[in-house]
């Protein structure tokens, strides 16, 4: 009797084993449904109104929320912390109607008197975390700030505890798109004001996930929001953002299941996760590009025939044969196919070593030069390997007699030195935040944001660019604004201060039981969908 006993207590804790287990996620998730998310960076910070990186917007996603939100799989606006809104016949007052009964995770309340703290925060460069941190995004999107010429926004109103009112100074096309960008996610006040270092460090929002330990390099967890005003979300108890900087380091801990879901998938990488019935493939849709910036305000890149040289000096066929596996079309404008408004006329800088060495001679560098060339240190959706691609052009500048030397420090540092200049030519990328051209062109290549920190590291100051970019963010026709930034494509085209490199399509994988995950064209997304289930 006493065997038969212990027989069945044996299988009853089996049991319960196999149910506890069948909840967790990767080898080393706690007990309920934990999902590691392997990623190749440390997020630099976590206060999303200061920083510009993925890695910090891939965290912040899942605990701050903006008036506005995206569709799952499309920019298309819907309603997010403001249930519904509506402008005036001019385009200058936008009126928004927030959700109630809506929390911060701090227990406050989240109300206009909320939203309105956080703009004139931004606004007025008011509890920066330290000496250095700027708005980047705000000053880039809405035209600087308060006491700024081109400052867009004239004001910021609570009507009553659930309306607010925008009143912009001139008309904006991509307002309300912009409103639903990761950096304008509204925070608690009440934890702000208390410590803005400190938010930088443990953010306080509304969203479905709530802060709750960062170890430096290595993980960033996050754990459910139980008071979350989606009901019956997030499906999931916990997500671990793990960093693992190497990809194909990655890739063996997903196939290892130490973790369950991975981006920074070598797209060489991408026919083998096809073929493991244990794993899953997954394509963001394209909304980026990769480049090489040149730093105008240094020697010889002041030289517009300089700039040319190298455009006709880099192969990119053979670059994206090398590194994307096909995941990736050679680029010729600073924003992507996906996006309107792209001109398709532009012609593309052909690869012609003889004309390049023809340009360099006209420039007065018929022997060349010398020049440091910094690389990314990590893997980016739109340049799977910095330091790998940056060697084979150094081999194409070669060609041409232009002696490039490597650097490349660590990734918040990297950020940090390019957005002050202190770079000379540099591999970057860009994922469009909101599927607006003025995202891209005016964020990444007008002259007012050549401020420091600088949007706009080719420190390309064109007052032609400018005032084409400025009408196309006033205009709010459609197809008006698209001639415009066809326009502006061939201003940029003609001045040369980056070589667009590629349009990625950016692979991702994870575990076969990972379900609802759908990549979004802006690089990161809300995990609040996503379910474990073995």
């Amino acid at each position: 009797m006493r065997f038969k006993k212990n027989w069945i207590l044996l299988f009853a804790f089996a049991f319960m084993l196999s149910t506890v287990l069948a909840g967790c996620g990767g080898k080393n998730a706690d007990s309920g449904k934990t999902l590691i998310f392997g990623r190749g960076a440390d997020s630099p910070k976590l206060d999303p109104a200061i920083v510009t990186d993925g890695e910090s917007f891939r965290v912040t996603e899942n605990i701050m929320e903006t008036l506005v939100d995206y569709d799952k799989t499309t920019t298309n606006v819907k309603p997010g912390l403001a249930e519904s809104w509506e402008k005036s016949k001019d385009g200058k007052t936008w009126t928004f109607h927030l959700r109630k009964g809506v929390k911060f995770h701090d227990g406050t309340q989240f109300n206009a008197d909320a939203v309105v703290w956080n703009f004139e925060r931004w606004m007025n460069r008011k509890d920066l975390p330290k000496k250095g941190d700027d708005f980047i995004y705000y000053g880039s999107m809405f035209g600087g700030f308060k006491g700024d010429k081109g400052h867009v926004i004239d004001s910021v109103k609570a009507l009553d505890e659930y309306t607010v009112q925008f009143r912009l100074k001139k008309p904006q096309g991509p307002f309300l798109a912009n409103l639903g960008m990761s950096p304008f996610a509204i925070a608690s006040p009440k934890a702000v004001e208390k410590d803005p270092a400190e938010f930088a460090r443990h953010p306080v929002g509304t969203g479905p996930f709530k802060f709750e330990s960062w170890k430096k390099g290595d993980s960033i967890s996050v754990v459910k929001n139980e008071n979350y005003w989606q009901k019956g979300l997030p499906k999931l108890d916990k997500i671990i953002f793990k960093s693992i900087p190497d990809n194909s380091a990655r890739l063996t801990a997903l196939q290892s299941g130490d973790i369950d879901l991975m981006d920074g998938l070598n797209p060489d990488d991408a026919k083998t996760v096809e073929q493991n019935d244990q794993l899953q493939l997954f394509k963001r849709p394209p909304m980026n590009v990769g480049y090489l910036a040149f730093n105008m305000e240094k020697k010889p890149f002041d030289n517009k025939k300089v700039r040319l040289a190298i455009n006709h000096a880099v192969n990119k066929e053979g670059l994206i044969k090398s590194f994307y596996a096909d995941l990736a079309e050679p680029a010729k404008n600073p924003m992507p196919p996906s996006i309107w408004g792209y001109n398709d006329k532009v012609k593309e800088y052909d690869y012609d070593l003889t004309k390049a060495k023809q340009l360099l001679k006209e420039a007065g560098y018929e022997k060349g030069f010398k020049v440091e060339f910094w690389a990314m240190p990590e893997p980016r959706p739109y340049m799977p390997d910095g330091k790998k691609i940056a060697e084979y052009i150094q081999a194409d500048l070669k060609k041409i007699g232009i002696d490039a030397k490597i650097v490349s420090p660590e990734w918040q540092t990297y950020l940090e030195k390019t957005q002050k200049g202190e770079h000379e030519m540099a591999l970057l990328g860009w994922t469009g935040d909101n599927g607006d051209p003025d995202n891209f062109l005016y964020v990444l290549l007008d002259k007012d944001n050549t401020r420091i920190p600088a949007q706009n590291v080719a420190f390309y100051k064109s007052d032609k660019l400018h005032d084409v970019l400025i009408k196309a963010q006033q205009e709010t026709d459609k197809k008006k604004r698209t001639e415009l930034y066809e326009k502006a494509q061939e201003i940029i085209h003609e001045d040369a201060p980056w070589v667009p490199m590629v349009y990625a399509t950016p692979p991702l994988a994870a575990q076969s039981y990972v379900k609802g995950y759908v990549p979004h064209p802006k690089g990161t997304e809300s995990l609040e969908n996503v379910d474990i289930v073995k």
